[in-house]
């Protein structure tokens, strides 16, 4: 078949769908979703798989945790012998491939075939290397394969390039919560940072000293994380902030309303969670980047409970037009994200 699988957090299937009709129709594709609510994932039909998948490269998509151009749809597969199927249709396919992954959807269905692809993926990975179709050692240079399970009979083949794809099995960073956060929104900046910019990028966009503002930061997770980093950063909130976060000296509390506050000198960075209407908060972001009192941005837009995708395109197109000058601009809805995507912003081209 032709067309593309996407993980997605649960309950969000129809706006990711929403997401890969518009975008599919804008680069001139045809084609058609096909999910089912809670579902995790979404398959996306289309004459053209090839096209398709060069034309919504991994990183451009806000709801879908990964993208998995798909070999072929297996249903009906024989607890006795799943393998002998697969093997089939690959070596039909032709390809070798560096990698594999089993995955199943990170759903409440879902759950229960963590255990299957466990041990599917112990039993497929020698038969595969046996037929010739995996190497010996993991090889970046070559597709990844996966096999996404979505039932105990109905399988999913499917292969990444794994320069166009989220590096983690189903596109979920493993982080932990560190002792000494503040809160567990740390979780949300420290992903946003490993999904949203390069290893290079975060390196050379945040250096020792850098200053930032935080604005909504009580109780701190957020610019507990930037002075992980090693920036300044000036927390605004109303509320208390974590006193062990402010006693290392990098942290100042100012007790202002974040929609208000500005800084009288340009900063590196502004960080926002604020809990806020999405439009109103585009709209702030904008100001900052308009007025020139920040250089580079990651927050968070916390969506309405229906026509997200809609509201997403709305809130993005004000932000950059109203920006008032040419932006890298990222977004996804993170793992660690819930109603929300989270939005990086620079006025640097990162690819210079």
């Amino acid at each position: 078949m032709d067309g593309l699988l996407c993980w997605c957090r649960s309950g969000f299937e129809p706006d990711l769908a929403a997401e890969l009709t518009a975008r599919a129709a804008e680069a001139g594709i045809p084609g058609y979703a096909q999910t089912e609510r809670n579902s995790g994932y979404v398959v996306f039909h289309a004459e053209d798989g090839v096209t398709l998948n060069a034309a919504l490269p991994w990183e451009s998509l806000i709801f879908a945790r990964q993208k998995l151009p798909v070999i072929a749809e297996l249903r009906d597969l024989p607890p006795s012998d799943r393998i002998t199927p697969m093997i089939e249709v690959l070596k039909t396919h032709g390809t070798r491939f560096g990698d594999l992954w089993v995955e199943h959807p990170d759903s409440e269905a879902g759950k229960p075939l963590a255990g299957l692809a466990r041990s599917f993926g112990n039993a497929l990975r020698p038969a595969l290397r046996k037929a010739g179709l995996l190497t010996q050692r993991e090889d970046m240079e070559l597709p990844r394969l996966h096999v996404a399970f979505v039932d105990g009979d109905h399988a999913f083949l499917a292969q990444t390039d794994p320069a166009d794809s989220a590096p983690w099995p189903l596109g979920i960073p493993r982080l932990k919560m560190h002792a000494d956060a503040p809160s567990r929104s740390a979780l949300k900046l420290e992903e946003a940072l490993l999904v949203l910019l390069s290893a290079h990028e975060c390196a050379s966009l945040m250096k020792e000293d850098m200053r930032a503002a935080d604005l909504g930061a009580a109780p701190g997770g957020w610019s507990w994380v930037l002075v992980r980093q090693g920036l300044r950063v000036i927390a605004i909130d109303n509320g208390p902030m974590r006193p062990e976060l402010l006693d290392g000296g990098r942290v100042e509390h100012l007790r202002e309303d974040g929609f208000r506050w500005h800084p009288t000198t340009p900063l590196d960075w502004m960080v926002c969670d604020m809990v806020e209407q999405p439009i109103r908060v585009a709209d702030r972001m904008a100001e900052w980047f308009a007025q020139g009192w920040c250089r580079h941005a990651i927050f968070n837009l916390k969506l309405p409970m229906k026509k997200r995708w809609q509201e997403t395109e709305r809130c993005l197109s004000l932000f950059a037009a109203e920006a008032g000058r040419p932006l890298t601009l990222r977004a996804k809805q993170l793992y660690h994200d819930r109603e929300e995507i989270t939005v990086f912003a620079s006025v640097r081209r990162l690819h210079e």
